[in-house]
């Protein structure tokens, strides 16, 4: 795989018709909970503010129907022990919402097994809602021989449902399953700091110089049937865990402590020459994205990078590849690519693909774009042509991708016209945002719709309007379209056409909307800059511990 590679289309479907066995080294996927929620994108309105403006991402709501019956009698003729789970399952939950969602899960837990190396490990993230299925699901195909871990994340504060009348612990909490496919999985230990508890209690002495220290044991444990040397230090005879050299070079570093005579010496362990505490099961040392954070965008069920990349670095190595089938706003994607990882992104919809393909400008700069293709979108327009006929939506979420603009949120008969709007500054720091708003047609293209464009930017007070069609502008149309006149950007003598006309074939050439660049637009949330790499040793770095000597 020369290239990283972002599908857009149903991960089964990619999974199965285009990545091959034994492939990938780390899976990483936070699949819709069956939580029953409809999950909207949300934007930054043009003063760069969340917007009131939002646009259905999905909605992870699953039923059972012809779709889930297909899929659940096509994972049983299969037999073996995912076949014996999903009985049981149907025995249990009958032909309930939560067996279609495990009917979804279950197939492609199948082909992600597949794909995934001897080597490699999966980390599964889920919610209260169906975690428990989703481990049965999950012994099930990987085995519960390599199930390793059930991590909690700490991901909220406390909730104040209590309120509302809820009887119930509050739910802040959110679980990776982790399982290796094989023996020889991958695992970097991480280390974390003490608490602060711990350091007061075991690190309570001081050198001169304010190093803090623990005075440690010293004798073998097992006494002589260890093979512990037994001989004489300050006065006191034992078996030791050190040969009478290596005691003698401790002795003459000063790190051997008597604190009087007769007294068991005891080895001092500075505080400052240990790694930490491996990482354990409950990681309650990573904040969720909050309102104000800079990697917030938006987008539902986000996660912290912090996060991704403490899975990745943990369960992974520099070159390796990384798997993230619903991959979303790409977070997994983006800590893959900045920690040097080769990655392979699926998502559903091309509001993700486009979202997705934004962050990783915004992070890494417009080279960023030689370093991944994206396959499944249309390339022609041919290509063009069918989505539209399949999916009205995702056509004018693809159309309004190629030149930059956001999709607008619809509603039965209220969008007036606009399909996308983008928005631009052209004047000093703290000068008015201005929008271009977007049209989008996919069918046979006329006069009026240029007359109607014209009209809603008038209505909108927009600075420029954008249709994009399918087909190519008649004369007439570019007469009117003329006629709208031009976009002048205060204090200059620049010139930009009010109402432009670009056709798919154009912007699949690389045609670009007419309009001032002079500061970075604001029609996303920017994702911040990535840093470097090497610039990220926090408490994620690996290595054992070992003994002082």
């Amino acid at each position: 795989m020369e290239k990283n590679q972002l599908y857009y289309g149903d991960n089964l479907t990619v999974l199965r018709e285009h990545i091959k066995d034994e492939s990938v080294d780390l899976i990483y996927l936070d699949p819709p909970f069956n939580s029953r929620q409809d999950y909207n994108v949300l934007f930054a309105e043009r003063d760069g503010a969340r917007s009131a403006s939002q646009i259905m991402a999905f909605e992870d709501t699953w039923e059972w129907n012809m779709d889930a019956e297909r899929a659940y009698e096509e994972i049983v003729e299969r037999g073996g022990r995912v076949s014996d789970a999903m009985r049981a399952f149907r025995t249990f939950l009958g032909h309930s919402d939560m067996m279609a969602y495990l009917a979804m899960m279950a197939p492609r837990l199948i082909e992600l097994h597949r794909v995934l190396k001897e080597t490699g490990s999966i980390y599964l993230h889920c919610d209260p809602t169906a975690s428990h299925y989703l481990k049965m699901l999950m012994d099930a195909v990987f085995t519960p021989q390599y199930f390793r871990n059930e991590i909690t994340w700490k991901r909220s504060h406390a909730h104040s449902d209590s309120k509302q009348g809820r009887k119930a612990y509050g739910n802040v909490a959110d679980t990776l399953l982790y399982y290796a496919k094989g023996d020889g999985y991958v695992f970097n230990t991480v280390f974390v700091p003490y608490e602060q508890a711990y350091i007061d209690k075991y690190y309570r002495y001081r050198d001169a110089d304010g190093r803090r220290y623990w005075l440690d044991n010293l004798t073998g444990p097992g006494g002589a049937s260890k093979g512990n040397p037994l001989y004489e230090v300050m006065g006191v005879s034992r078996y030791w865990r050190y040969s009478k050299v290596k005691m003698s070079e401790l002795i003459a570093a000063g790190r051997v402590v008597q604190n009087k005579p007769g007294n068991v010496p005891q080895y001092k362990r500075y505080l400052d020459e240990m790694p930490g505490v491996p990482l354990q099961n409950i990681w309650a040392d990573i904040d969720p994205i909050n309102m104000m954070a800079k990697e917030r965008l938006g987008y539902p069920t986000q996660k912290p990078e912090v996060l991704l990349e403490r899975v990745i670095r943990v369960s992974s190595n520099d070159g390796a590849t990384v798997l993230d089938p619903f991959c979303g706003c790409g977070t997994a994607i983006s800590v893959a690519q900045r920690l040097n990882r080769r990655w392979i992104g699926i998502d559903i919809t091309h509001l993700a693909i486009g979202l997705i393909k934004t962050r990783l400008a915004d992070a890494f700069g417009d080279s960023v774009r030689e370093t991944y293709e994206v396959i499944g979108e249309p390339v022609d327009l041919p290509g063009a042509e069918k989505l539209a006929e399949e999916d009205k939506y995702q056509f004018q979420w693809w159309a309004l991708s190629l030149a930059g603009a956001r999709p607008l949120e619809k509603k039965k008969g209220a969008d007036q016209g606009i399909d996308g709007r983008l928005y631009f500054h052209d004047e000093a720091k703290g000068g008015e945002t201005k929008q271009i708003i977007f049209s989008v047609k996919a069918g046979h293209l006329m006069a009026t719709h240029v007359r109607d464009l014209r009209g809603v930017i008038e209505r909108e007070k927009a600075e420029i309007g954008v249709l994009i069609s399918m087909e190519l502008p008649t004369k007439p149309m570019k007469r009117e379209a003329a006629e709208a006149g031009f976009y002048q950007p205060p204090g200059t003598t620049d010139k930009f056409p009010r109402l432009q006309i670009l056709s798919i074939a154009e912007l699949l050439e690389g045609k670009k909307v007419d309009y001032p660049h002079y500061a970075a637009d604001a029609t996303f949330k920017k994702a911040p800059k990535s840093r470097k790499a090497a610039e990220e040793q926090i408490p994620l770095g690996g290595g054992e511990i070992e003994e002082p000597f």
